[in-house]
């Protein structure tokens, strides 16, 4: 149903009061204004995109799993509430629906990087022919070093096998068709695509399916960074075909600081014993593990991927959020999301249009929650006041200011707010 968005603060209430995700917000912590008239209020918490706020459950698991090391010690991996060896399981279900695989093509292990590097370990391959990897030009740093390590440790050099996307000049995302363009030209030499499902700086969601159809009709492996589209937008990993992909879960799915991570792997590959790949006993097959022999022979699906037994506090934090998150429901989730970015794209249109521009697309098709927003001058100054007065975003250098209001706990009310406090800001 569309909404045509009002200026005033009763709008804003009002969609509050019909808000059926309105209650999630009661189950997070928000920050604190620290300093001036305003000490002790909530925080206008707009950067779930860099850091999830903390659910309140998140100590009632954590105090679980102590107790149970506390009474049990080692035996806890069988005898713990929730048994240790199989507890990654706890998060199977939950996790597969929400990237759209199925269960055992899905785990949670270890953090983003680890996962990319391991994933390309086994997915890329290059040749004397084919050797390059297509990236994002402003892709995140880390995806960035980790390419071309991988590149450098194959014996390619990443001045001629790291093919790069950008803009054309003068625009801020890059055009679908110009993405495809260059996958059809330059296929033929691409070992790895390896692309963001959102991009961190501009906040653009890229078309997956496409993509990946693209990349495979050349011959190209096909895997994703989903760090901001996990919990973000829709996923339907499975039916779009990507050989790999992988995910953090601090940002959207709350998971804490430093969370462990997920990982995808296509089904198609599930059994695919050939791959290279960097072992650890995790990944071997679960009957034989502890009869500690010298032969590693991967479990079937993504789980063959694992190196170590997997962090239980890290798991029983995340599972509070994953919870939350299933309980609101994805789709839900987005439909809010949509509304509230929208919302706040509206209120920043009643600004002065000289003082800076959303980079961020349009079309809510092509994003998720995140706008990022370019300051024509002394943008730092002005987020520093803005941090100041309790809005919490997050600056990235040279000019971008990037905001996310989240739909589980963010309120519309956080929206106006910071739209005026922002507009304030400018006087």
């Amino acid at each position: 149903m569309s909404v045509t968005y009002q200026t005033g603060p009763e709008f804003a209430a009002e969609m509050d009061a019909r808000d059926s995700l309105a209650h999630f917000r009661d189950r997070f912590f928000f920050p604190k204004i620290e300093a001036g008239e305003k000490t002790g209020e909530e925080c206008i918490y707009l950067c779930g995109h860099s850091l999830g706020l903390e659910p309140k459950s998140v100590e009632t698991y954590l105090q679980q799993a102590l107790r149970d090391w506390a009474n049990f010690g080692v035996e806890g991996h069988f005898h713990a509430k929730d048994a240790w060896m199989p507890y990654h399981r706890l998060l199977t279900e939950q996790t597969a629906a929400l990237v759209g695989a199925k269960p055992f093509e899905v785990v949670v292990m270890n953090s983003l990087t680890v996962n990319l590097h391991l994933m390309m370990t086994s997915f890329y391959r290059p040749t004397a022919k084919r050797h390059k990897i297509l990236i994002e030009r402003a892709a995140f740093p880390s995806d960035q070093y980790a390419v071309q390590s991988q590149i450098r440790f194959h014996g390619f050099d990443p001045a001629t096998s790291l093919l790069e996307l950008q803009p054309r000049d003068g625009e801020s995302c890059m055009r679908d068709e110009d993405i495809l363009e260059l996958i059809e030209r330059e296929g033929d030499s691409i070992a790895l695509i390896m692309l963001g499902g959102v991009n961190y700086v501009t906040g653009q969601r890229f078309d997956m399916p496409a993509i990946t159809k693209a990349g495979h009709g050349k011959g190209c492996v096909v895997g994703f960074d989903l760090a901001h589209a996990a919990g973000n937008v829709p996923l339907m990993l499975h039916d779009w075909n990507p050989d790999f992909a992988v995910w953090c879960s601090y940002k959207y799915l709350n998971g804490g600081p430093g969370c462990v991570g997920g990982c995808f792997v296509h089904e198609r590959h599930a059994r695919a014993v050939e791959l290279p790949r960097f072992c650890g006993w995790w990944g071997h097959d679960e009957k034989t593990r502890f009869l500690m022999g010298p032969d590693f022979r991967a479990m079937e699906g993504a789980e063959g991927w694992q190196l170590s037994n997997p962090p239980i506090l890290a798991l029983a934090a995340l599972r509070a959020s994953m919870e939350i998150f299933f309980e609101a429901g994805m789709e839900n989730l987005r439909a809010k999301s949509i509304s509230l970015t929208g919302y706040m794209e509206f209120l920043l249109g009643q600004a002065p249009s000289e003082k800076f521009t959303i980079t961020t697309p349009r079309e809510p098709m092509r994003r998720g929650a995140q706008l990022s927003i370019r300051f024509a001058h002394e943008g730092r100054k002005l987020c520093n006041r803005l941090a100041a007065m309790g809005v919490i975003g997050d600056w990235r250098e040279p000019d971008t200011f990037r905001v996310a209001a989240v739909p589980l706990y963010n309120s519309y009310k956080d929206v106006y707010r910071f739209a005026q406090i922002l507009s304030a800001a400018f006087h």
